[in-house]
């Protein structure tokens, strides 16, 4: 390595969710590795290019657990490309795509295929999800060995599954391959044709409700299944006060599961939904207000685990429909990190450390991934992070392909930067 691949940043703040400390240093990067950190570091080598550090934040590159790719089958809506342009945007270092690609993630030759086409994209690492049955047909169940040897990060089929027996067999087999099961905790027959969330903001605005039922039985079944089986499971996209009750019982009592909720969970509830905003529709639906707080104080508990993005394009066309007609999906991945530093951070609910935990560490750890310290010699898998910079999310500044946010053309404090 020669001294012109060196970076320092002088004098500032580094968060590290791994030994749980938030300092000011000195920060010596390698083209891969972390040179040197201390309090002050002299002794630099010449050409190395110096950044002052005050006022910007260096933490670990944030994890998303689960996004949608439109490539392939919908490069309308995302590709590959500007995905990953997006994430690095966004501060995401490492991106898990959902198997619900055309063709789905259902053999290796998708799976290959997939990975050989994002072997050259820089700045992001991409994971790819196994369907657990073949098309989340919820019958058959897919080669899970066959997956495993070919690289998949786990298994799901990314809806809700009636199918109890099924998820039966796919726990006996997965529990000695050791990769993480993700199970969308909602029974289909409850959810009907609901919207949004059922409850007084639903007859308000004369919206079908789906009840917060359709998740809570979901996730005490699949309680009691790991509890027998003994087999970890992931429960994403939990939106609701009972289900983050539930999961406390059952982490309380050493069932081996984590869980998940998505960003916009934790910012918006039912009663955003009076603009009849078609960004706004969600699956599961953004709950309502005792959901939201539920779910911010079950990250502060650490009985949520994760914070997931779910970043899921539609064309203009596709959303520009009835709130009711939308597609469910939102972009986020450029979003998350600012809105809720800006939201929950600054607003003294969580530390920037309880933030980063959410967004980094510990979804690596759902997915079974090692987690490295913020120190030298460790890989340098960082971004800066600038609280106070403000900008605009437009259809010319953001990465994504597609603007599908109820955010757009509002102002947003806080930005990631490149070194």
């Amino acid at each position: 390595m020669t001294s012109s691949s060196l970076t320092l940043l002088r004098q500032i703040q580094v968060l590290d969710p791994v030994t749980n400390s938030s300092m000011t240093n000195d920060v010596l990067l390698g083209s891969s590795l972390i040179q040197a950190i201390d309090s002050h570091l002299d002794n630099i080598p010449p050409d190395t290019n110096i950044i002052d550090g005050k006022g910007l934040i260096l933490a670990p590159g944030l994890v998303d657990l689960y996004s949608y790719s439109g490539e392939p089958g919908h490069e309308d809506r995302e590709t590959l490309d500007s995905l990953a342009a997006s994430a690095v945007a966004g501060g995401f270092t490492r991106v898990a795509i959902l198997p619900q690609t055309q063709p789905p993630i259902d053999n290796l030759a998708t799976l290959s295929h997939l990975q050989q086409r994002t072997a050259s994209i820089t700045g992001v690492k991409f994971d790819f999800w196994g369907n657990f049955t073949h098309q989340a047909t919820g019958e058959q169940m897919t080669e899970l060995g066959e997956l495993v040897q070919g690289g998949v990060v786990g298994f799901t089929d990314n809806q809700g599954i009636e199918n109890l027996a099924l998820l039966r067999r796919v726990l006996e087999y997965l529990k000695p391959l050791k990769k993480p099961l993700a199970v969308v905790a909602e029974f289909p027959s409850l959810k009907g044709n609901g919207v949004m969330r059922e409850g007084y903001f639903s007859t308000t605005y004369g919206l079908t409700g789906n009840p917060a039922m359709t998740e809570a039985t979901a996730v005490a079944t699949i309680l009691e299944m790991v509890a027998a089986m003994e087999t970890p499971v992931h429960l994403m996209r939990i939106s609701t006060r009972r289900a983050v009750e539930l999961i406390a019982w059952g982490k309380a009592r050493g069932i081996p599961i984590t869980a998940s909720t998505t960003w916009m969970h934790l910012l918006l509830d039912s009663e955003n939904i009076g603009s009849y905003n078609p960004h706004l529709r969600l699956d599961p639906p953004l709950g309502n207000p005792e959901d939201r707080l539920a779910l911010i104080d079950g990250i502060s508990q650490g009985i949520i685990d994760a914070i997931a993005v779910d970043h899921r394009g539609y064309t203009y066309e596709e959303k520009t429909v009835p709130f009711a007609e939308a597609p469910p999906g939102a972009i986020g991945l450029e979003l998350v990190l600012p809105l809720l530093w800006q939201n929950l951070v600054e607003t003294g609910t969580w530390s920037g450390l309880q933030l980063w935990k959410a967004l980094s560490s510990n979804p690596r750890k759902c997915l079974g991934q090692t987690v490295h310290p913020v120190k030298a010699g460790h890989p340098s898998d960082l971004i800066v992070f600038d609280s106070e910079k403000t900008w605009t999310p437009t259809p010319s500044t953001l990465k994504s392909l597609n603007y599908n946010t109820p955010w757009l053309d509002q102002e947003i404090k806080g930005q990631v930067i490149g070194i």
